[in-house]
């Protein structure tokens, strides 16, 4: 072997005891890195599925997005009018509220006004005096007694007219008591005159002129027993007088049907309570009854 030989072959030589040396060096690390009393914790398995569910395609996908979308809005829309009518619903309470404080507010004034008022004392109603000297007495009812005061006062020789109630079987009966129909009693005017200057019979030819006497417990839409037409007599000759001008009212047919006006011995007369004496006069500018009711009839009799 010559010395090119040797050479070649002590470098194939040492090569191959450096590459042995390497991988004897590798295997004793990787033998120390996996020391047997040393414990490698196990990764757990994961449980493949049994199947993968198919996955929507872009359009698909898309579509239910859509979808979604499109069904949130009408909720949102609901959403937004609850809220809306919530709001208006707590305002409309806000307000009822508000309403009712200022009723309740009133209501307290109102009350207290009255409670400062002093009450008035029940006075008992007062009986008739008798006419002054030369004076006669005529008590009639023809309705409400405000339209025949108004009518009555107005004549010539009569000095006085009063309101008040005859006819019932209640001592000292009030407005109200007689308005509820349990007294008997009729409303009427007692009225003084001069029969130097006026006669009872010319006082009956105005009464019958001054409302309907052929309705019976009626005139107008005033209805009920105390608006009866009634003549109250106080002596012979008025009853006399009565009967014969009321005969001659109904041979006159100046209204279709008879007369029902009854004619009864004059009793005890009420004297109605000051708010109702002259009434008219008082409270024309203040009470419609007396502007649609006794005006135009004071009118109809050329006295007004």
């Amino acid at each position: 072997m010559n010395l090119k030989g040797t050479t070649q072959l002590s470098f194939i030589l040492t090569l191959a005891f450096g590459v042995a040396f390497l991988f004897s060096a590798c295997s004793e690390q990787k033998t120390e890195g996996n020391d047997p009393g040393t414990e490698v914790e196990s990764t757990p398995s994961v449980a493949a599925p049994e199947s993968i569910p198919d996955l929507p395609n872009s359009s698909q996908s898309s579509e239910k997005v859509g979808e979604s979308a499109s069904s949130e809005k009408p909720v949102a829309k609901v959403a937004e009018v609850a809220e809306v009518a919530e709001v208006a619903e707590v305002a409309e309470v806000a307000e009822v509220a508000e309403v009712a404080e200022v009723a309740e507010v009133a209501e307290v004034a109102e009350v207290a006004e009255v409670a400062e008022k002093p009450v008035p004392e029940q006075v008992p109603m007062k009986k008739s005096e008798a006419p002054e000297s030369g004076n006669e007495m005529a008590t009639l009812g023809g309705g409400c007694f405000w339209c025949t005061e108004a009518v009555m006062e107005r004549l010539e020789g009569v000095s006085d007219v009063v309101s008040g109630y005859m006819g019932g079987h209640v001592e000292s009966p009030t407005y109200e008591q007689v308005c509820a129909k349990t007294t008997g009693h009729a409303e009427v005017i007692q009225i003084a005159f001069d029969p130097a200057v006026i006669t009872f019979d010319e006082i009956l030819d105005v009464f019958w002129q001054a409302h309907d006497p052929t309705t019976l417990n009626q005139q107008g839409a005033d209805r009920g027993p105390q608006y009866r037409s009634v003549v109250y007599y106080h002596s012979s000759a008025q009853k006399n007088a009565a009967e014969q001008s009321k005969s001659k009212l109904d041979a006159s047919g100046k209204y279709p049907d008879p007369a029902v006006t009854e004619i009864s011995k004059a009793d005890t007369f009420w004297v109605a309570e000051d708010g109702h004496q002259n009434y008219y006069e008082l409270n024309k500018d203040s009470n419609p009854y007396c502007r649609v009711v006794i005006s135009p009839k004071l009118k109809k009799l050329g006295m007004e």
